[in-house]
């Protein structure tokens, strides 16, 4: 869900002798040291370690009420849009917020009366700052980016755009992909009358199952790589990623064309018209060019923060000190280049972008709460996942992708690939052995922790950003319970499917 800002790697042997363009969490990570071996039985987050006893003691009936604020958050971002008394007062941010403090607020209590533990508290909202600050930064600077041309939004067009964000999310990662590519696609469908369900293909897609071939593609990746994974071996799942794309792409094609058949004439014909439309004498032509450098200068505040400023102050003020610095460093650094983007954007291109702070804000106050709310489900999870008995492929890969869908997929990958070393008799500090002697199972881990990102608006970073823009720009998204409804009955079926041709082994 959140982006975890990567860090360096403790130096092994075993690891890439180079950094490589990282991406922050799409989850927030509560839980996971950046980068760094943590055990089981430890939270680390920041460094910070977390005593479990408490937790792994713990009855059914205190389970529940330690995960009812983020549960009942969850219902209230499904049900009050959909309340007639409620939903206008829903639509302001500012009310937003107030559910999702609250909810927060509890979540905090719940975690601090029995262990005293501010310090986790800190680590998470910081992590909650850094994540607010990459997202926004990404939304910033590709608001500065203005593309336009011969395309519009026919099937095989729309499909283009979902095959290219889908390759493209293994480079910039699925929040730039996502950030990128939203606006045109909004553009190219502007005269469709019948488009949601484009809007949601592009989150299965490009904001999720797309980025599964590299590190650079989704945080848990990112993090396994950290841990001793070989960059190289995220393309060994070209199988399951082709699959899964190769189904999605072709049932959306499907879908955009019965949809597109019950568009009327006039509709066909001004999509037709804006096919044949130059701007400039081209047949695509971008504006704010610039701001691509600063997308790639996004990127470089993730590698500096991660093998520059963290082993340096690390080296200097000790491990917590380094995390919290290096934050620090990638919080200030984001906020200049979206400060430099917004400032040197020139008016019209926000204009014809129709660009507003709204989106950003909504998810800011929104997570907020889920930062906080999340505290005690995540905790949970780190100190009983050792007792759940799972062993096979399949059953890592669903429970992995089950909880990511709705937990923060970077810590729910290092709990169950630690679990998986554990019960394998493998080192869980550096994860190059299971990739070598277990591979079925990180490849589970894998698959499960980014694909099923995408069964709910909260299951990674994006997701919540592209209904966002796409509501601003005043397409119908469905309600956080519709959209799951469209997640179980298109990707379901998918992922049951890819368990058996790769998972029943």
């Amino acid at each position: 869900m959140q982006y975890q800002l990567a860090q360096a790697p403790p130096h092994t042997p075993e690891s890439p002798a180079h950094p490589t363009p990282g991406q922050t969490s799409d989850h927030n990570t509560t839980g996971q040291n950046n980068g760094h071996a943590t055990q089981a039985h430890t939270a680390p987050s920041g460094g910070h370690h977390t005593d479990l006893s408490y937790w792994k003691n713990m009855g059914t009936g205190a389970v529940i009420l330690n995960v009812a604020p983020f549960v009942v958050l969850l219902l209230m971002i499904a049900i009050l849009p959909l309340t007639s008394k409620l939903s206008h007062w829903w639509e302001h941010n500012s009310n937003k917020l107030l559910v999702a403090g609250i909810c927060g607020l509890i979540g905090i209590a719940l975690y601090v009366a029995p262990t005293h533990d501010l310090v986790k508290i800190f680590h998470t909202y910081v992590e909650y700052v850094a994540f607010i600050a990459l997202l926004a930064s990404l939304f910033i600077v590709s608001g500065g980016i203005h593309i336009s041309g011969a395309f519009a939004g026919s099937p095989k067009v729309n499909t283009a755009f979902m095959a290219i964000g889908a390759v493209l999310a293994n480079i910039t990662g699925t929040t730039g992909a996502s950030m990128l590519l939203i606006r045109p696609l909004i553009r190219a469908n502007q005269h469709r009358e019948h488009k949601t369900h484009i809007f949601i293909f592009f989150i299965f897609i490009v904001a999720n199952c797309g980025g599964l071939l590299t590190p650079l593609g989704d945080p848990p990746l990112y993090l396994g790589f950290l841990r001793g994974v070989p960059f190289a071996w995220t393309l060994g799942l070209i199988k399951e990623w082709a699959f899964v794309i190769g189904v999605l792409l072709v049932v959306f094609y499907l879908l955009d064309s019965a949809m597109y058949k019950k568009e009327t004439a006039e509709t066909k014909e001004a999509v037709a018209q804006q096919a044949t439309e130059t701007v400039a004498g081209k047949k695509l032509h971008i504006e704010g060019k610039f701001n691509l450098g600063l997308l790639l200068g996004v990127v470089g505040v993730i590698l500096a923060s991660g093998y520059l400023v963290f082993p340096l102050l690390s080296q200097a003020l000790g491990h917590e000190m380094g995390d919290l610095g290096s934050k620090a460093f990638q919080i200030v650094a984001m906020g200049l280049i979206a400060l430099a983007s917004f400032k040197l954007t020139p008016q019209k291109i926000h204009e014809v972008n129709s660009f507003s702070f709204v989106p950003i804000l909504e998810v800011a106050c929104l997570f907020v709460g889920i930062f906080g709310a999340m505290i005690p489900a995540l905790t949970l999870l780190e100190a009983k996942g050792a007792s759940m008995a799972i062993s096979a492929p399949w059953q890592y890969y669903w429970v992995s992708g089950g909880l990511s869908g709705f937990l923060d997929n970077a810590p729910t990958y290092v709990t169950f690939v630690t679990l998986a070393a554990s019960k394998t008799g493998l080192s869980a500090d550096n994860l190059l052995q299971l990739s070598l002697q277990q591979p079925h199972l990180l490849a589970a881990i894998s698959c499960g922790s980014v694909m099923m990102g995408a069964l709910s608006y909260i299951g990674n970073g994006p997701n919540f950003m592209v209904k966002a823009i796409a509501e601003h720009a005043r397409i119908k998204m469905p309600s956080f319970g519709g959209y799951m409804i469209w997640s179980g009955m298109v990707l379901v079926p998918i992922f049951i499917l890819t368990t058996f041709l790769f998972f029943l082994k």
